[in-house]
């Protein structure tokens, strides 16, 4: 993300997953999906720069490696001599002599393997991240349990090196794009057109049977999981399909088996309102922008009368080119900075300027989604028509026409999904998960995307868990506290009963920037957003 409203990369200190592959040249209409798509995805922070190989050539190297079936390769941001390969399935696991695809896997070996029976498999977001993409940050975020297991490190199918799932249609600009007259329906169309594979087979339900295809491949006897965003689906659905080789699971940034993720307009409405709250009670912020909720306002509201067309510097190149801003940009790129605490602190700044007619800090914020945040659509669509858009109740419906960013998901899904055709699941898919596998739940009180009353709705039937509520973060609560510490301790002692969330306390927010530059920090007469009393205790 962006340390400034001008540039495109910030330090690596907040180590979060990022996607390190290339750009992919997907239509105007399908990355502009990434803005209105559910993004239940690990959002990312940094570019892991290479001193050797450019991104391009490093992803290409590791491809080459994985289809001859080599033994070790190397991934971007990681130094390390890796061990990966891949497991070849087939597509359709119903006809098992029929067309083949190869699921590929990373390991990053342990430094000190006291157990070589026992891996923890870490599962990227989306729906439509790589995992092995992100392998700088989850190496990162998951060191000190590397000290004693190996990380696993699957692209599960339709993502990254297995059988991706994308379009690749050309070059218009992003920025000058007109989604709000995009034709959704006849772009999506022209996707699927060019989509080499059966799309109904790129669910999760298939992608746990390759999970587990991969673990059996490696001959690890128990896996510890931690899943993130979506992932925490298909961490989940491993709990119930296979609980036999599970040993423990974390879930960070949860999304409960019972929830439609069509659901996410309220929470992404709810961390705009935590937003504008947190300014409102900070004396800084809200001396500076005394009225920032009727800016944005103002400006959502001359956005939805017409676009704002004029011409700026591409934040990515330094290039002046034509920007069409859109009300569904300026949400979106709000939307997206909303994930990370050291990005949302840009947010106030960039609504000012806004209001004032100058888009070039929200346009820093938008430069943000062009790369679809590494997703592959093709494979969200697959995920979501499947298993989401049939879960659309009349009221959710109605609650949907309330919320701008809601009613925006919906039209664009349906219309993706009308075309996709992808069989609705299952009702069971929706039950409660029942187990008594030791699980930590993990959620941010500011979290745009997964509130912690998901959370909560996921303990319904999980006999020895805890969730804890970190105050203070967004989405993805191990990458920006403690929590990494607590999964180690989970992973080492298999157990929940010993794991204390009161180091989740501590305030982990970037002060608001005042302008472009400079940040006024939290002095001791400031308001805090979230008392800091608030839900970190732990439910068992």
């Amino acid at each position: 993300m962006i340390d400034s409203m001008t540039h495109r990369k910030l330090s690596n200190t907040a180590q979060r997953p990022s996607p390190t592959r290339p750009r992919h040249g997907a239509n105007a209409t399908w990355r502009m999906l990434s803005v209105s798509a559910l993004m239940l995805a690990m959002a990312s922070t940094a570019t892991w720069a290479s001193d050797v190989k450019s991104q391009q050539t490093q992803a290409a190297d590791i491809a080459r490696n994985m289809a001859n079936n080599t033994d070790t390769c190397y991934v971007e941001g990681v130094s390390d001599r890796l061990n990966c390969g891949f497991v070849t399935v087939p597509e359709n696991p119903n006809k098992p002599d029929g067309k083949q695809i190869q699921v590929h896997y990373v390991v990053l070996p342990a430094v000190k393997n006291v157990n070589h029976e026992e891996a923890l498999l870490a599962i990227a977001g989306g729906p439509g991240q790589s995992a092995i993409d992100n392998a700088a940050g989850f190496d990162a975020m998951l060191s000190k349990v590397r000290q004693q297991r190996d990380i696993l490190l699957i692209d599960q199918r339709g993502t990254g090196r297995s059988n991706l799932l994308t379009c690749d249609e050309g070059a218009q600009s992003p920025l000058s794009f007109d989604d709000d007259n995009a034709d959704t329906l006849a772009e999506t169309q022209k996707c699927l057109a060019k989509i080499d594979a059966d799309v109904t087979q790129y669910g999760s339900l298939n992608a746990i049977k390759d999970f587990e295809a991969v673990r059996q491949h490696l001959g690890y006897k128990k896996l510890h999981i931690y899943g993130i965003s979506y992932g925490t689906r298909m961490a989940q659905l491993y709990m119930r399909l296979y609980p036999a080789h599970l040993a423990t699971v974390t879930l960070d940034g949860i999304v409960p088996m019972q929830q439609s993720v069509l659901e996410i307009g309220a929470s992404i409405d709810r961390g705009f309102d935590l937003l504008f709250k947190d300014c409102q009670e900070t004396t800084a912020c809200h001396a500076q922008f005394p009225e920032l909720k009727a800016e944005f306002d103002q400006v959502a509201a001359s956005l939805a009368k017409a676009p704002v067309m004029e011409n700026v510097y591409d934040p990515v190149t330094g290039e002046k080119t034509m920007l069409t801003m859109t009300r569904g940009k300026f949400y979106g790129s709000i939307r997206m900075a909303l994930y990370q605490a050291n990005v949302r602190a840009l947010v106030p700044h960039a609504i000012h300027q806004a209001a004032k007619h100058n888009f070039q800090p929200i346009l820093g914020l938008y430069s943000l989604t062009t790369d679809n945040a590494g997703m592959a659509m093709g494979m969200h669509a697959s995920v979501v028509c499947g298993e989401d858009m049939p879960r659309i109740t009349p009221a959710m419906r109605e609650q949907a026409q309330h919320s701008f960013m809601g009613k925006t998901m919906l039209e664009g899904l349906e219309a993706t999904c009308e075309v996709w055709k992808v069989p609705a699941v299952d009702d069971s898919f929706s039950e409660p998960i029942s187990s008594d596998i030791p699980t930590l739940l993990l959620s941010g009180e500011i979290d745009p995307a997964t509130p912690p009353s998901w959370g909560e709705l996921a303990m319904e039937k999980l006999t020895n868990a805890k969730h804890f509520v970190a105050p203070y973060a967004t989405h993805g609560v191990a990458y920006q506290s403690c929590a990494n510490n607590l999964i180690a301790d989970l992973v080492r002692s298999g157990s929940v009963k010993d794991l204390d969330g009161e180091c989740l306390k501590k305030d982990v927010r970037r002060s608001f920037y005042l302008n472009a530059s400079s940040v006024e920090p939290l002095d001791a007469t400031s308001t805090k957003t979230t008392d800091d009393n608030a839900s970190t205790g732990a439910k068992e």
